[in-house]
C-alpha cells in the first residue's frame, strides 16, 4: 500500500491553521445528510418504484436491450437516474450499466404467459456476458417461442456470444453498415515475467496441480502444454455449442459456419452477411419502428425495457415455507471486496440457518475462486445448514471453479450449464521477491531475530531460501489435501479419484457431469425445482439473498474513479501481498 502525506513545518510561535471541521465531524455531517436525503426522497417517492408500480398495457413489446454488463442479480431500479441523467460519465471513465440475469429470465417467463405482451425485441448486441449465461437467456427465449409469439433482433453489429443469443429470433435485422463478427473464439492471457525481470522482481510460486495455471503469468512467458490442452478443450466445447445452436436456428451446417468464420464475416459487407444466411433483413436501426408496427399490427404499441418490466407485479405465493436463494458472484475474499466476501456470506448463511421457515437452500454460484480460507469458512457454514436437515442445491453460472467449486462441492445436488467452467481443483500461493529491485534503488535492510525463521514475514524484501520454500510448499500441499478431501466427501468418492481429475484442471459443465463433479445439466429454475423435491414441499415462496443495494448507495459508489491501470496495479498487489493460499482458476479473456 502506498500512502502520501504532506509534511508541514510550523515555526515556533507561528499560529497553526485552524481546522473548521475535523475528519470525524465531516463524516458525521456526510452520513447525516445521506440518511436525511434517503428518508425525504423515500417519503416523496413512496412506492413509486416498488414491485407492482408498472402496469402492463395491451399491445406491449418487451424491449430486451442487450447492452451493458450482465450480472447474476439485478439491483433495485434507480429512482434518481432520470434526475441525474443516469450519470453516463464519472470523471474520465464511462459508467458501465449492469443488467440482472434474474430480471431477464423472469421477464421472459412473464412475456410468455401474459397475453398483453405480443413479442420480444432483442435490441442491440453489446451485452458483456459469458457463454453459460448466454445459454440461459437463449434457452428462455426458445421456451418463450413455444407460446407462438414472435422475436425480432436488431443491431448495428453482432459479436459471437450476442449473435448466439439473437439467432433464436424469427427475424434477425442488421444495419446496412454493420456485420456479424463471426470469426471463432480466442482465449488469451497476459504474461508479466519479463516485466518483473526488468524491474528486479522474482515471483516465488508455490502450487499443487499440473494444470493450476493461474500463476503462470508470473513465471512463464507463454502457455504451458497442460494449460494449452485444457484451454483448447473448453474453448472447442464452447465453439461447438455455438455452432450447433446457431446452425439449428439458421439452418446452417457446422461446416458452413466454420467456413464463414474463416472468411471473418465481421469484416465482410452487410450484403455478404445477408447472402450467407446469418441475417434476414438489412434495415437501419433507427427505422426498426416500422418493422415493429408490422409485427404488432399497430403504431400505438407500448415498449417496456428490462428494468421497467421487472416492476410489473407477479403473483406472490403466501406459503409459510421458504426456499432461500443465495447469489454468490465474483472473487472470493476474506473480509472486503465487491464479490463473495467470506465474512459477509457466513453471516448470511447463519441468518438463513436460524430461519425456521427456510426448508431448502439454493446457491447460485458464479465465481472463479479466490481465498482458500474464505472458501473453507463458507463450506463449513453450508455444512452447518445441511446438519439442520435443510437440503442444499447448487446452480452453477458462468464459473464455479477452484474456490467456486470448493463452496459448491458439499451440496446435495449440483446443476451446471454445458458451458459452465468448473473444476480447477488445485491450490497456489505467490510471494514476490523484490531483493534485486531493492538493491537497484539503493534500499538496505537490517534487523535482529530471536529464531531461525523469525523474519519470514519479510520474505518479500529479503528473498526466500530453500528451507523456507519447503515449509511454505508443505502448507500449500496441506491445503490441497483439505480441498480434495472436501470434494471427495461431497461427491461420495475416493479422495484419490478427486486428485486424479484435480491437479487444477478446468472442465466444462458437460464434461463435469461425465467425471462426476456435477450431477445434472440445468439452470437455476431446475435447481429450485430440485430443492423443492428434496424438501418435500408443495406450497412455498422464494426468499432471495443478499438484499438488494440501496439505489442512493449505488449513486455514491458510482463516484469510484478507479482507472483500468489502477485496477491492474491492485491485481498485481493482490498476488504480491503477504503469503496467502489461493484457490482460483486462471484469468482468461475469451473473445
Amino acid at each position: 500500500m502506498i500512502f502520501f502525506r504532506q509534511n508541514v513545518q510550523v515555526a515556533e510561535g507561528q499560529a497553526r491553521p485552524r481546522r473548521r471541521v475535523g475528519c470525524l465531524g465531516g463524516c458525521l455531517i456526510f452520513f447525516a445528510v445521506y440518511f436525511i436525503c434517503s428518508a425525504i426522497l423515500g417519503w416523496i417517492m413512496g412506492d413509486m418504484f416498488s414491485s407492482g408500480s408498472v402496469k402492463l398495457e395491451d399491445k406491449t413489446v418487451y424491449r430486451l436491450e442487450l447492452k451493458g454488463e450482465l450480472v447474476e442479480q439485478a439491483q433495485e431500479e434507480n429512482p434518481f437516474a432520470g434526475l441525474m441523467g443516469e450519470m453516463p460519465y464519472v470523471g474520465s471513465r464511462a459508467k458501465q450499466e449492469t443488467v440482472g440475469l434474474d430480471n431477464i429470465l423472469s421477464n421472459i417467463r412473464l412475456a410468455k404467459n401474459d397475453d398483453k405482451i405480443l413479442g420480444i425485441w432483442l435490441d442491440d448486441a453489446q451485452l458483456a456476458m459469458a457463454p453459460a449465461s448466454a445459454k440461459a437467456i437463449r434457452d428462455a427465449l426458445i421456451d418463450f417461442k413455444q407460446s407462438g409469439k414472435w422475436i425480432i433482433a436488431s443491431a448495428k453489429n453482432y459479436g459471437e456470444t450476442n449473435y448466439y443469443v439473437a439467432s433464436v429470433a424469427d427475424r434477425i435485422c442488421l444495419d446496412p453498415t454493420g456485420a456479424v463478427a463471426w470469426h471463432g473464439l480466442v482465449a488469451q492471457k497476459m504474461y508479466y515475467t519479463r516485466l518483473f525481470e526488468k524491474i528486479g522482481v522474482k515471483m516465488n510460486i508455490l502450487k499443487v496441480g499440473t494444470f493450476k495455471s493461474a500463476v503462470e503469468p508470473f513465471f512463464r512467458t507463454s502457455m504451458s502444454e497442460a494449460d494449452k490442452m485444457q484451454t483448447k478443450q473448453y474453448l472447442d466445447g464452447i465453439w461447438s455449442e455455438y455452432k450447433q445452436a446457431v446452425g439449428a436456428s439458421r439452418h446452417l451446417t457446422e461446416e458452413q459456419l466454420d467456413a464463414l468464420a474463416d472468411r471473418v464475416m465481421g469484416l465482410q459487407s452487410a450484403e455478404e452477411n445477408l447472402k450467407a444466411g446469418l441475417v434476414d433483413t438489412l434495415i437501419y436501426t433507427q427505422d426498426i419502428d416500422s418493422l415493429l408496427r408490422v409485427y404488432t399490427g399497430t403504431k400505438d404499441y407500448n415498449l417496456l425495457t428490462t428494468g421497467k418490466l421487472a416492476l410489473v407485479e407477479r403473483p406472490k405465493a403466501k406459503a409459510k415455507d421458504k426456499i432461500a436463494v443465495l447469489y454468490l458472484e465474483g472473487d472470493i475474499t476474506d473480509e472486503t471486496g465487491d464479490g463473495i466476501v467470506g465474512k459477509k456470506v457466513v453471516k448470511t448463511l447463519k441468518k438463513i440457518q436460524k430461519n425456521d421457515d427456510v426448508k431448502a437452500l439454493v446457491l447460485r454460484v458464479n465465481s472463479p475462486g479466490g481465498s482458500a480460507d474464505a472458501s473453507e469458512q463458507i463450506w463449513h457454514a453450508i455444512q452447518n445448514i445441511k446438519a439442520n436437515n435443510i437440503p442444499v442445491v447448487v446452480s452453477m453460472g458462468d464459473y464455479a471453479a477452484s474456490g467456486g467449486y470448493y463452496i459448491s462441492c458439499g451440496a446435495d445436488y449440483i446443476y451446471a450449464e454445458p458451458t459452465t467452467i468448473t473444476g480447477s481443483i488445485g491450490i497456489f500461493g505467490t510471494i514476490p521477491d523484490v531483493s534485486k529491485l531493492r538493491e537497484k534503488i539503493g534500499v538496505d535492510i537490517d534487523g535482529i531475530t530471536t529464531n531461525k525463521h523469525s523474519d519470514m514475514d519479510f520474505m518479500v524484501a529479503k528473498g526466500m531460501n530453500s528451507e523456507e520454500q519447503a515449509i511454505l510448499q508443505a502448507m500449500i500441499e496441506r491445503g490441497y489435501d483439505l480441498f480434495t478431501r472436501r470434494c471427495a466427501e461431497g461427491r461420495h468418492v475416493e479422495q484419490n479419484y478427486i486428485k486424479s481429475i484435480g491437479e487444477g484442471r478446468v472442465w466444462l459443465g458437460a464434461k463435469g457431469k461425465e467425471i462426476g463433479i456435477v450431477d445434472e445439466m440445468g439452470n437455476i429454475d431446475d435447481a429450485i425445482a430440485k430443492a423443492v423435491e428434496l424438501a418435500g414441499l408443495e406450497n412455498y415462496q422464494l426468499a432471495y439473498y443478499p438484499e438488494k443495494v440501496d439505489p442512493l448507495a449505488e449513486i455514491l459508489k458510482a463516484f469510484d474513479n478507479t482507472t483500468d491501470e489502477e485496477k491492474l496495479i491492485m491485481k498485481v498487489r493482490e498476488f504480491s501481498s503477504k503469503p496467502r493460499i489461493m484457490t482460483r482458476m486462471p484469468e482468461v479473456q475469451i473473445r
